[in-house]
């Protein structure tokens, strides 16, 4: 398992799918110097999605195999479908930045949470039901995916309280804006002052 050093800090968002966690993500990296690592699925990739830019979709030899070899650092199955991450990108995102995130289902997220505590700070990103319906609908999800998705809403939903921060995301510029700030207060409160 990958040691990761005093600087380097793991930020990880989590919440129901179609509440804006990706958008946000990506929002508050462009105000830090931060990479993402994606995870691999065996899922085929939706209209909108592009293979190396949402995820790494893989058929489930190669997911198969990924797995027998020991490359990922967890990975877990819902609904059928693989998702896993890769150690070797969380290496490679930690060699040229200090700041890592990912976006995770709230399994993935305990397990890298249970593996390295504190250097892990959890965002939960939530919108309620018919918005993320209306998300969903929006982006042309099929009826069967909004199906799926929505099985599962009020068991990720229970997963709040366990994340050291939750934001209902009504207002994507807002909500990233909220997410920056507790990350610039965390990051302060961690700098080491020295004096010359």
């Amino acid at each position: 398992m990958y040691k990761i050093k005093d600087k380097e800090k793991l930020f990880i968002y989590t919440g129901p799918d179609g509440s804006g966690r990706k958008t946000i993500a990506k929002m508050v990296a462009t105000a830090f110097d931060m990479e993402t690592v994606l995870s691999y699925t065996t899922r085929p990739p939706r209209h909108y999605e592009q293979d190396g830019v949402d995820y790494h979709f893989v058929s489930e030899e190669e997911f198969n195999k990924l797995k027998d070899n020991d490359e990922f650092l967890e990975s877990v199955d819902i609904d059928g479908i693989h998702y896993a991450i890769r150690e070797e990108d969380i290496v490679k995102a930690f060699e040229n930045h200090n700041l890592v995130y990912l976006t995770l289902n709230p399994e993935g997220t305990e397990k890298l949470k249970d593996m390295y505590g504190d250097k892990v700070m959890r965002f939960f990103i939530f919108a309620d039901r018919d918005t993320v319906i209306a998300r969903h609908e929006a982006r042309k999800d099929t009826e069967e995916d909004i199906h799926r998705h929505l099985a599962h809403y009020d068991e990720i939903m229970a997963y709040k309280t366990e994340c050291e921060h939750v934001f209902e995301n009504y207002d994507s510029p807002q909500v990233s804006f909220q997410v920056s700030e507790v990350i610039e207060a965390f990051l302060d409160r961690n700098r080491i002052v020295t004096d010359y």
